[in-house]
């Protein structure tokens, strides 16, 4: 295990690739990754970015199959997973510094944000705001574009004495409810147990974070469409059709706020919002495909 001081956070994070013996991600407190010196085959770095209430170990059917072309660092947030959350906020820009300073102490970028739901929130606000840092973003089923009226409410369904409690609820109601069999129900008892194992706080202000007014500028239509265009790189976003009817959008919606021609909008059917756990071949298939075609920075 890796991992890094960073805003006075200690942050845990795996720093992988095709040229790493079996020894890689693990350390003795320090980065460890490549750093200057240390060579590493031709790819693209990833950066892995979980949602909300959840850790890297989200992306544990991605991590071996991506590090096998690329370099891929996959974190957990401030406040989830194995990182300490003691000090700051815990918004999208907050994340995003944390990230930005991650990957200048470990000597990348720029990368490949790969961000499911919130972290697709965070992976934009890294595209917009620290552009040099940023290849690509693939965006997966995002946690953005909510009508107007929708973000307030769910940010005062938070203001509870049990917040936890609340977003088992709403995270459960993302969840498939067309999969079955022991595996589709062990990913939902996952899911929830990691949820109730976080503190009341820290998830309070993740939901208040992404959702109230001062974050509407992120997540809400129509404020967001702008922010979205700001990105200058390619975006590939994917996309569970239940989402964007729930938002009340279309895959073409935010391909139209993608600025870079070899942006693409994929949407999936029969999927929840953990789709790439879900249908984890299809989905390696998709992003590594689309990585292996992005045109020369």
């Amino acid at each position: 295990m890796t991992y890094s001081v960073i805003n006075d956070n200690r942050l845990f994070y795996t720093d992988e690739g095709p040229d790493d013996g079996p020894g890689a991600g693990s350390g003795d407190g320090r980065a460890d990754g490549p750093g200057p010196g240390r060579s590493r085959r031709t790819g693209e770095t990833l950066l892995l970015v979980h949602g909300a209430t959840c850790d890297s170990h989200d992306w544990s059917a991605q991590i071996g199959a991506f590090a096998a072309r690329h370099r891929v660092i996959a974190p957990d947030l401030r406040g989830h997973g194995r990182s300490s959350g003691l000090s700051g906020g815990q918004r999208p820009r907050e994340f995003a510094a944390d990230l930005a300073e991650l990957l200048d102490g470990v000597d990348a970028g720029p990368v490949v944000v790969v961000g499911h739901s919130m972290g697709a929130v965070i992976a934009s606000v890294l595209a917009v705001e620290y552009p040099s840092l940023v290849r690509a973003v693939v965006a997966v089923d995002p946690g953005y574009g909510f009508e107007a009226g929708f973000v307030p409410q769910l940010a005062a369904a938070f203001r509870v004495p049990d917040p936890v409690g609340t977003a088992a609820l709403v995270l459960a109601g993302l969840e498939n409810p067309a999969a079955d069999g022991p595996e589709a129900d062990a990913l939902r008892v996952w899911h929830r147990r990691r949820i109730l194992g976080m503190d009341p706080m820290t998830v309070r202000d993740v939901f208040h974070g992404m959702f109230d007014e001062t974050a509407a500028p992120l997540t809400a239509r129509p404020g967001v469409e702008a922010y979205l265009s700001r990105r200058a790189c390619p975006v590939l976003t994917l996309s569970a059709a239940s989402s964007l009817k729930a938002k009340g959008v279309d895959g073409d919606w935010e391909e139209s706020l993608s600025r870079h021609p070899y942006s693409a909008s994929v949407v999936l059917d029969g999927v929840g919002h953990w789709l790439f756990q879900e249908r984890p071949a299809e989905f390696n298939a998709l992003v590594l495909g689309w990585i292996e075609g992005l045109p020369p920075a």
